[in-house]
This record gives C-alpha cells, sequence and structure tokens, in this order.
C-alpha cells in the first residue's frame, strides 16, 4: 500500500487508542500513542513552562525513565525536588502523597509520580490529593501508570484525576510488545510541546499547514497544534505495532480479561508465590520479603530481598535462568511477575527452584 497505508494505519491506531482509554476507565481524556514512555514523557515536559515555573515534584522511586530526565534538567538548573516514596512510614498507605502536596508550590511546573512503584510494587495512594493540590497552583500532574494497567484495576475518574496526565505502555502486563505506549491527556489540554512533529499540524488551522509565512514587516505566526491527542504527535512512526496491540485487546476482551479478573488472577498467584517462599524458612538474613504491607497495597509482583553480602540479587537472577525461571532484580532487589498464562504448578516449581539455588549456594 505504499503511503495509501496511512488510513488504515490511523484507523487501527484509533482502536488501540480506545483500548488503552477503556484500561483507564476514561471517557473523557484523549490517549496520545508513542513509541515508547521515554519519547512521551520528554514531549510533556518539554511543553511545560519551565522558564516562569522551574520545579519539578517527584518521588525518589521513580523509575529510570523519568529519574533520568529529570535528573539532566536538574543540571541545567531546574529544581527537582524529591520526596522519599518510603521515608520510615511504609504502613501509612498515603504517606507519599502527602509529601508530595507539601512539595508543591506555586513556583511548581509539574509533579511527576508512579501510582506503583516499579522497585517495590507499592501502590501509591492518595493520587487525588496530588492531582487537588497541582491543580490549586496550576501545575501539571503527571501519573505513570505501567505498572498497574493490566496488573490492578485504574480508573482515572475514580481516582478524580480527570486534569491527570498519565502515561504507560504494554510491554509487561498488557503483553502488547515494543512500540505500544500512551500519553492521557485532559480533554481541554493547551500545552504546546518543543518537542513537536509534523503529524501534530494534521487538523490545525486552515492556512497553516503549507507553513508560518506572514506578510513582510510582521512577526510570523505562533507553530499551529491540532486539537485532541494530535497536538502531542510525533512524525511517521512504523505502525506494525498497533496491529499486534489491537489483536491483543481483542483477545483479552474476547476471554473477558478484565482488569477486575486480571486482578483476581494476580493476587491469587502472588499469594501462592508468597506462602511457598514463606515455607522455605530461608534465612531471612540471605534472602527475604516484606511482609509489613499486605499484598493487596501492592502492584502485579513479589520481591524478594537481598539484603547481605552472602548473595547478589544479579547472581540468584542468573541462576535461576540457568532453571528456566524468569526473573529479573532492582539493585538488591528480586522481581517475581507472575502473569495469566503461568499455571500454579510452574508457580510451585519456581519457589522450589529458588529454596535450591540459595541451598546450593551456600547462602
Amino acid at each position: 500500500m505504499v503511503d495509501d497505508k496511512w488510513s488504515a494505519a490511523f484507523a487501527v491506531a484509533d482502536e488501540v487508542r480506545a483500548g488503552f482509554a477503556r484500561l483507564l476507565d476514561d471517557p473523557t481524556g484523549q490517549i496520545v500513542l508513542g513509541q515508547s514512555t521515554h519519547e512521551l514523557v520528554a514531549r510533556f515536559l518539554s511543553a511545560l513552562p519551565l522558564r516562569e515555573r522551574p520545579r519539578l515534584v517527584t518521588t525518589d522511586a521513580e523509575f529510570f525513565t523519568i529519574r533520568r530526565l529529570l535528573d539532566r534538567l536538574a543540571e541545567e538548573g531546574i529544581e527537582v525536588v524529591r520526596v522519599a516514596a518510603d521515608g520510615g512510614a511504609r504502613s501509612e498507605e498515603e504517606a507519599t502523597a502527602e509529601r508530595l502536596v507539601r512539595a508543591v508550590d506555586d513556583r511548581t511546573a509539574a509533579v511527576l509520580v508512579s501510582s506503583v512503584l516499579f522497585r517495590d510494587a507499592r501502590i501509591v495512594g492518595g493520587l487525588d490529593r496530588v492531582a487537588r493540590a497541582a491543580e490549586r497552583v496550576g501545575a501539571a500532574l503527571l501519573v505513570d501508570a505501567y505498572h498497574s494497567l493490566g496488573a490492578l484495576p485504574f480508573s482515572v475518574p475514580g481516582q478524580r484525576l480527570e486534569e491527570a496526565y498519565v502515561v504507560g505502555g504494554g510491554y509487561k502486563y498488557l503483553q502488547l510488545g515494543e512500540g505500544n505506549c500512551f500519553l492521557r491527556i485532559p480533554p481541554d489540554c493547551t500545552l504546546r510541546p518543543v518537542l513537536t512533529g509534523w503529524f501534530a499540524e494534521f487538523g490545525a488551522l486552515a492556512g497553516t499547514e503549507g507553513g508560518r509565512d506572514c506578510p513582510s514587516g510582521r512577526e510570523a505566526a505562533p507553530v499551529p497544534y491540532a486539537e485532541g491527542h494530535a497536538r502531542f504527535a510525533g512524525s511517521t512512526y512504523d505502525p506494525v505495532s498497533h496491529y499486534r496491540a489491537r489483536a491483543v485487546m481483542r483477545f483479552f476482551r474476547e476471554r473477558e480479561l478484565t482488569p477486575e479478573r486480571l486482578r483476581r488472577i494476580s493476587l491469587e498467584q502472588l499469594r501462592r508465590l508468597a506462602a511457598g517462599f514463606d515455607a522455605l524458612g530461608l534465612d531471612p538474613s540471605v534472602l527475604n520479603r516484606d511482609r509489613s504491607l499486605p499484598l493487596e497495597k501492592r502492584g502485579g509482583f513479589l520481591v524478594l530481598e537481598v539484603p547481605g553480602r552472602r548473595l547478589a540479587a544479579s547472581g540468584l537472577c542468573r541462576a535461576l535462568r540457568e532453571r528456566g525461571v524468569w526473573t529479573d532484580h532492582r539493585d538488591s532487589l528480586v522481581r517475581l511477575g507472575p502473569a495469566p498464562y503461568v499455571v500454579d504448578s510452574q508457580l510451585d516449581d519456581s519457589v522450589a527452584a529458588i529454596g535450591d539455588v540459595v541451598r546450593s549456594l551456600g547462602a
């Protein structure tokens, strides 16, 4: 189809947008699609009024995408305030949100926070209060929902996040593969990203698509932006990933794999993994798990902590991989992420492998 493919590709993209909107329980927002959350967060940051409001508020537990971009902005003189995501108040579900609220002032351009922390799966409560605090001073709120969608229900209106920006993707729990990320923007969004592509002119005011010429002696007209999701659009992209996303989203709907059902499955699997691990009776100074917060307050993976030097998280992951058990690690934390297609016997075998590895290493 060569260049004739775009009408078909755009129709598929619209179906993918509708799928993300359903997962967000969001009837009003606009869904921007992107190849990665990095691409979308960078566009969001480029649209903020950082000259007038040179302050960004976040936590010390954000994923590398947000962390690195903010680190670089801090080098350029932007004030980046990081509140503790733990701070010794692990049992206080909304403590992180309260610290964010207190850090917001009238110099704040945006607050950036995860709905589920990527290192230890803790759910961040009280995001509605963070949204209200941001709105009071005219700041934007960006919620990273990557570790929510597909693992537990996430409702934009249910959390009163109608004016918030929400970013996420389908590489993990949604099983969409690479190239399927999104940025939810409010319906009345007027931000003008500096990192903008020519697709963002589609549907803009008549007469602007051909350029920004103006009569001699007058200033050039402002760069035009389309309305809705196209405001954050980029440029020519590979649409193949959207066909895969559409197929998977249709499969999930046909099988009635709703967020609520997926959460029930996930919690059952996490409880089985946790009970199996506890039954191993391993030395907690070698390998342990945090029991201070119930699994219902965590997202879709179980975290094991390697607190000492007798065993390394990376070494444990490698040894498990050799036994056919796929895990990953963040610093001293090992993450076990069950999926709906994993059966109970596989979970039990994985726990047994953990015990075998720890004992074989003499730890």
